[in-house]
């Protein structure tokens, strides 16, 4: 398998240096593998915190920036931050207010999490913490207790450091944070494996005329393979395991995300299908994202996430952003 890298073991460390090169309001510490905005922490801003295994690209690092994260931690290919990381870019961005850790429930990630938030109160930084737990496919995998982490974390990153940059307590930040992820349901579909540089070959085996159905973002097992089919019947799929567990109505925010190799012309197709279906439900689709923003390396799918809005919330998400994968109103 053909791969844009230097070597396995630098590949970390180079997109780092290229995010770094890039964007010159971002502060890359390449050394210890964490970003904050280079404007440094806002004294009585709550700080933002999320983390977790490269590959996902642009989570969580193109989230860092005015009005998202203040920090991001990225570990190694599909590996959890390691607590140091967390505790560093933690202090970095503590500006008096708290720091609010946003962590996807993987095992690694909870655990080096958990650890890094007792250390921080150790050295005096108060730190709160939202699991996101929106994957519907699956109670229980080999990587999670309880449901895994995945598009939501977009949604509870933006709405979350909107609340954080208008000023909102540490309480409250959680609370949004909170909030958005009970609302929130995602479940996704592969149609080929991903690759990672050090393996260099397919994580698992998936034939041509096969699908997996309900994947995680690190190709961990779905719900069940089954043949291809067209766009209409798989976003079908997907979009009755949403409804089945919340059903969908009302103002509704809807992501259809790439798992990175998959075309953009292809997920419009698949959102063309999922406006349909939520008119068919009675639900408006009132706001939207269509493209790659949690991925899982070079793995052909997408998933869906949609979010049951409030007032709050939609104020909140259409308040102004500005990082490297994200931006409007400023």
């Amino acid at each position: 398998m053909k791969k844009l890298i230097n070597s396995a073991d630098s590949v970390v460390t180079d997109a780092l240096r290229g995010l770094a090169a890039a964007h010159p309001d971002l502060r890359v510490d390449v050394k210890n593998q964490f970003v904050t905005r280079a404007s440094g922490p806002r004294r009585g801003k709550v700080g933002l915190v999320s983390g977790g295994g490269s590959g996902h690209e642009p989570l969580h690092a193109g989230f860092v920036g005015y009005g998202m994260l203040d920090a991001a931690c990225p570990g190694e290919i599909f590996t959890s931050p390691v607590p140091d990381q967390v505790i560093a870019a933690s202090s970095a961005v503590d500006g008096g207010a708290g720091v609010l850790h946003v962590v996807k429930n993987y095992t690694g990630d909870v655990l080096n999490f958990g650890m890094a938030a007792e250390l921080c109160a150790d050295e005096g930084v108060e730190v709160a913490t939202v699991v996101v737990d929106d994957d519907v496919a699956v109670r229980d995998s080999l990587y999670t207790a309880g449901r895994r982490g995945t598009g939501a974390t977009v949604f509870v990153e933006k709405i979350a450091g909107a609340a954080a940059e208008a000023g909102a307590p540490l309480a409250e930040v959680r609370r949004v944070a909170e909030e958005v992820n009970s609302r929130s349901r995602s479940f996704g579909v592969a149609l080929s494996a991903c690759t990672t540089p050090a393996a260099g070959v397919p994580t698992f085996e998936l034939g041509d005329d096969e699908v997996e159905l309900g994947i995680g973002i690190h190709g961990e097992p779905g719900r069940t393979r089954s043949a291809m089919r067209g766009a209409r019947e798989l976003v079908r799929v997907a979009m009755d395991a949403l409804h089945e567990d919340m059903p969908l109505d009302g103002d509704v925010l809807v992501m259809v995300n790439g798992m990175g190799g998959t075309p953009l012309i292809e997920l419009y197709v698949a959102f063309a299908e999922v406006a349909a279906y939520l008119e068919e439900k009675g639900a408006t689709l009132s706001r939207n994202l269509v493209g790659d923003y949690i991925t899982s390396l070079d793995m052909q799918g997408f998933s869906v996430t949609a979010c049951l809005l409030t007032p709050e919330l939609t104020r909140l998400w259409d308040a102004p952003v500005q990082t490297p994968a994200l931006r409007w109103g400023r």
